[in-house]
C-alpha cells in the first residue's frame, strides 16, 4: 500500500483560498489515480474530485466545480487540491486517497487514505 500524508489545511475567511497537498510514499505513485474527499461532523464522507494517473483527466463534484482544481506532480509524488472562493459549507476534514482503479467517485473504491487535514471557512 501507499502511505499518504495531507497538509495545508487551516482557517480562512469566506472567499479566500487554500491549497492542500498530499504526499505519497511506499509504492510507485504513478500506478494510482488519486481522489480527494471531505467529511463534516455528522455527515458522510463526500467525494470532492479525482485525478487520473497521468494527471490529464480530472472530475469534480458539482458542489466544487469551477472553484476547486486537482493537480499532481508525479516527480514529487504529490497531489494538490487548490480551493478558491471558499464557502462556509466547505468546512470539513479533507482526505486524499489512492486507487488502482481508473475511475472511482465513492469512498469504497479507494484503498489507502491519509489522516486528513481540517479546513475551516469562516463567514
Amino acid at each position: 500500500q501507499v502511505q499518504l500524508v495531507e497538509s495545508g489545511g487551516g482557517l480562512v475567511q469566506a472567499g479566500g483560498s487554500l491549497r492542500l497537498s498530499c504526499a505519497a510514499s511506499g509504492r510507485p505513485f504513478t500506478i494510482y489515480a488519486m481522489g480527494w474527499f471531505r467529511q463534516a461532523p455528522g455527515k458522510e464522507r463526500e467525494f470532492v474530485g479525482r485525478i487520473s494517473r497521468s494527471g490529464l483527466s480530472t472530475n469534480y463534484a458539482d458542489s466544487v466545480k469551477g472553484r476547486f482544481t486537482i493537480s499532481r506532480d508525479n516527480a514529487k509524488n504529490t497531489v494538490y487540491l487548490q480551493m478558491n472562493s471558499l464557502k462556509p459549507e466547505d468546512t470539513s476534514v479533507y482526505y486524499c486517497a489512492s486507487t488502482n482503479a481508473p475511475y472511482r467517485e465513492t469512498a469504497d473504491g479507494y484503498d489507502s487514505w491519509g489522516q486528513g487535514t481540517q479546513v475551516t471557512v469562516s463567514s
